[in-house]
């Protein structure tokens, strides 16, 4: 519950960043999540440096006036950003949304994978999900889209000390009743059944009765 409560998205992130062969560790823990058919619909490009100049670049190039340089620097908010990219296997019989929510599930565990291990991060979606220019720098098929990207980096001192307060969430369970009362409530509806009538000068059971009738 610790781990749970103490992870917070990251917006002050500076070096250092886990290394490639680190987010590889780590990402082989986090591919364990809940996955129907363990097909894996997802790939990683982690830029740095260089890599996330070109990213901003096309970023820039496609945003409103006034606004290049400040979608050129968002992508240099943290030492390290990890892009998903979202591979659907849309011949398979696990649908298209349960392999979206496989790969969510994924990303959650490296999110928390890298507070355990005293990184920061953050998911990060917008004009990078929608750019052309970024489908033709990291090279994807037309089958694939980018879900968002996770800024990586060491969060603030102050900011790791934070605990996210637990929800009250009581409002959205609820318990099913069970057979039993499943039942009962069904018969409350249908009301009780009709008693059986024998015919005149008859004697035994009624015409619908389970039991044997004597003939000896």
């Amino acid at each position: 519950m610790t781990a749970i409560l103490t992870r917070r998205s990251s917006h002050l992130l500076s070096a250092p960043a886990p290394t490639d062969a680190e987010f590889t560790y780590l990402l082989g823990g986090a591919a364990t999540a809940p996955d129907h058919g363990s097909l894996r619909p997802w790939r990683w490009v982690l830029l740095r440096g260089d890599g996330r100049e070109a990213l901003g670049d096309c970023l820039a190039a496609e945003a409103p006036p006034g606004r290049q340089e400040r979608a050129r620097r968002k992508m240099l908010r943290s030492p390290l950003k990890a892009v998903l990219i979202f591979v659907p296997r849309l011949d398979h019989r696990v649908q298209e949304w349960e392999q979206l929510a496989g790969t969510s599930s994924m990303v959650y565990a490296m999110m928390m994978l890298l507070h355990a291990r005293g990184y920061g991060s953050i998911w990060r979606t917008g004009a990078l999900c929608r750019s052309e220019g970024v489908r033709e720098l990291l090279g994807l098929s037309p089958a694939e889209r980018v879900l968002g990207s996770l800024d990586i980096g060491t969060p603030d001192a102050q900011a790791r000390l934070l605990r996210r307060p637990r929800e009250d969430v009581a409002a959205k369970v609820s318990a099913f009743p069970g057979a039993a009362a499943t039942a009962s409530k069904a018969g409350d509806v249908a009301g009780p059944r009709p008693r059986a009538e024998r015919a005149p000068g008859r004697r035994g059971p009624p015409e619908d009765s389970t039991q044997p009738v004597s003939t000896g």
